[in-house]
């Protein structure tokens, strides 16, 4: 039954070269646009083979951490074949970001040219193919890759395990390290530019539009794609690793209690499969449909997919599914179908609350534009406080989704749940990775200086990509708490924990420990993006002061510099919190016990999940209503109330798109690795 998961996984990957030879056939601008597009182009390759690099490093370090206990400790399963499974997916996730960027700086310059040859419909066509290659490579390459370790492992969980944490740890680096890079330089290009300077986004004359548009593609696309493949293959490899640790079948003969283990197990392999053909369906529907409303095409074609992905899930569980018992609980075998369901419904809810917090749309957003009038600490105070309002409803959803997909399947159910959010990974990645093309499109178009109406096509094209950026955010966040859960409980079924007791003082402890865990990781990643922006402010100043003819346009600003600030910055922000995260779970394991470790899991889930909740949607909703007031509202642009839009969407920046993302891979990236060495505290 491999073979059928295999063969959509080439599918999707026949589709991604599809895709690739649509958008590189199409004409690539006059000379400054090409000339700008490769600016962009190289800032970013050299961007990631130096984050690439020290990934690199710590992959080596821990593949010998895997040997050396093999050594120590040859019974318990934990080897240098968890070790290459986890080389296997730490390469596999930074392929499918490597891959993503590529395109989409291919696609940037050609956006803009389909925008002035053919208005909106063209420009969302060229942008959803090069977003489109991002999300057929994540799951291509994910789903190949996981059933190679499950073939030739012959469903090993201690191995399989290992790829989930090489995709967990390379999707930590590289959103923090792209998340602090994109911020850095997008701070020192608003706050000197839009403030200071008074000079438009994205123009020539600041040193820091360069850097600004390679973070869009580093933080918002490579970044992405390798965060949606962790959460892609860690709410799998959770299903199967309690499949396999909890659940128990009944049968006439041991064979066929065998069998029915087997298919079970895959089961989240031929939900994948129909999640890919899918979420190819989804991308064709918003291909054709986008001349007529971009917004609607982006939301029918991700509501198509998650449709026939929810049908062809029935037919797998009612073909592959078996009644079992788990804890002593007897459940049916629709009851998988039900839960996969609510997650595909408990994605879509919490996506939704996203879209309503974050567009200007709705009221909350535009209550904030509201506030710029009254100046920037109003905007802030009040951007803040939609970001935590909005922490409510999305979690009333995942405990209602949590409680009824327990109802019908136990914890395997919960897992279940988390991976309906998920499979349809290839259209969510499409429509959300579509956002940043259109934004350097944007970028493009003013600093060729260009028709003012080709930057109003790809300002519109960048609204829209704000709001599905948003609701994939939802998605992320909502699918990030279902897959840690669903990791924590397969964690404490491999180290034999029968519960947590509260009255366990290391459990209490741990559940401290771990809540605080969040926050200070997020001061690590606030400060490095401080610093970052600290520089690149200086950079910009010390440019339009000492290097004269820049606000005339006679001389050209020293781009590259700011790409090395924003690299320097960049990588040297994300080492220690990084580390850090990886090195917590061991020690606490190791030092305090498995109790301890539980605790310190739960309050990470728990503080985290809120953290990157409010912390995604103050920053897009901040982001969206400087958008709002610069599309003629309160005063329109350069107006006292856009001024202290931009100082709340600078404020916002880091929020939504360094520290939220990389909080949702955080408490993911800890459950996988107590996970992958729960037998050692056995």
């Amino acid at each position: 039954m491999i073979a059928i998961p295999i063969l959509a996984s080439l599918i999707a990957l026949g589709f991604m070269g599809y895709l690739i030879k649509d958008v590189l056939r199409k004409p690539r601008g006059g000379v400054t646009m090409v000339e700008i597009s490769d600016a962009i182009q190289e800032g970013a390759k050299a961007f990631l083979k130096r984050e690439y690099t020290y990934i690199a490093a710590f992959v080596v370090v821990i593949f010998g951490l895997f040997v050396g206990i093999g050594f120590w400790k040859p019974d318990v399963g934990v080897d240098y074949q968890t070790g290459i499974a986890f080389v296997f997916g730490a390469f596999g996730s930074g392929l499918a970001g490597l891959i993503g960027m590529m395109i989409a700086t291919q696609a940037n310059s050609r956006t803009t040219q389909a925008a002035l040859d053919s208005g909106v419909s063209g420009a969302l066509t060229v942008a959803i193919s090069g977003g489109g290659v991002m999300g057929m490579g994540v799951v291509g390459v994910a789903l190949m890759g996981l059933c190679i370790v499950y073939a030739v492992t012959d469903g090993n969980t201690n191995i399989v395990n290992g790829y989930a944490m090489g995709a967990s740890l390379v999707a930590l680096f590289a959103r923090s390290g792209g998340g602090i890079y994109t911020k850095g330089a997008d701070m020192g290009a608003d706050l000197v530019g839009k403030v200071e300077a008074g000079i438009p986004e994205d123009d020539p004359r600041n040193a820091a539009t360069i850097a600004d548009n390679v973070g869009d593609n580093v933080g918002d696309v490579a970044g992405l794609g390798s965060d949606l493949m962790e959460s892609y293959v860690e709410a799998m490899i959770a299903a199967m690793a309690i499949s396999a640790a909890g659940l128990v079948f009944a049968g006439e003969t041991a064979e066929a209690v065998e069998a029915a283990k087997a298919s079970m197990n895959m089961i989240p392999f031929m939900i994948a499969a129909v999640g890919i053909i899918g979420s190819i369906i989804g991308v064709i529907y918003v291909r054709s449909f986008a001349k007529q409303n971009p917004q609607s095409a982006l939301m029918n074609g991700t509501y198509i997919a998650a449709a026939l992905t929810a049908l062809g899930t029935a037919g797998v569980v009612w073909v592959l599914g078996s009644d079992f018992e788990a804890d002593g609980v007897t459940y049916g075998k629709m009851g998988i179908f039900f839960s996969t369901v609510i997650g595909v419904l408990a994605g879509t809810g919490v996506g939704f609350m996203s879209q309503y917090f974050t567009s200007a749309d709705f009221k909350p957003t535009r209550g904030i534009a509201k506030n710029c009038e009254s100046g920037a600490a109003l905007t802030i105070t009040e951007g803040l406080s939609v970001g935590m309002n909005s922490t409510l409803v999305p979690t009333l959803i995942l405990c209602v989704a949590i409680m009824a997909s327990f109802h019908f399947a136990g914890y395997y159910g919960v897992a279940l749940a988390a991976f309906g959010m998920l499979a349809t990974t290839g259209v969510i990645v499409s429509v959300d990775s579509y956002g940043p093309i259109a934004d350097n499109a944007g970028g493009i178009a003013e600093m060729a200086h260009l028709d003012p109406s080709v930057r109003e096509i790809t300002d519109n094209l960048d609204s829209v990509g704000n709001t599905t950026a948003a609701i994939g955010k939802g998605f992320a966040i909502g699918s990030a708490a279902f897959a840690a859960l669903g990791l924590l409980v397969a964690y404490m079924k491999v180290a034999e924990i029968e519960s947590a007791d509260l009255a366990d003082p290391k459990v209490l402890v741990g559940l401290l420990a771990g809540g605080m865990f969040p926050y200070y990781f997020s001061s690590k990643l606030f400060k490095a993006v401080t610093k970052s922006a600290f520089a690149m402010i200086n950079e910009v100043r010390r440019q339009l002061r000492e290097i004269p003819g820049i606000m005339e346009g006679k001389n050209k600003p020293d781009y590259t510099q700011c790409v090395k600030i924003a690299t320097d910055g960049a990588i040297q922000g994300m080492l220690f919190p990084g580390g850090l995260a990886i090195a917590t779970p061991i020690f606490v394991g190791l030092v305090f016990g498995k109790e301890c470790l539980t605790g310190v899991l739960v309050g990470s889930l728990i503080s985290g999940l809120m953290i990157g909740i409010q912390m995604a949607n103050s920053g897009g909703a901040m982001d969206n209503a400087k958008k709002y007031i610069e599309e003629g509202h309160h005063g329109g642009k350069n107006s006292d109330a856009h001024k202290a839009a931009v100082v709340g969407d600078t404020v916002g920046d880091p929020l939504k798109d360094t520290v939220g993302p990389s909080i949702n891979i955080l408490i993911k990236l800890m459950c996988v690795i107590a996970l992958v060495f729960a037998p050692l505290l056995r």
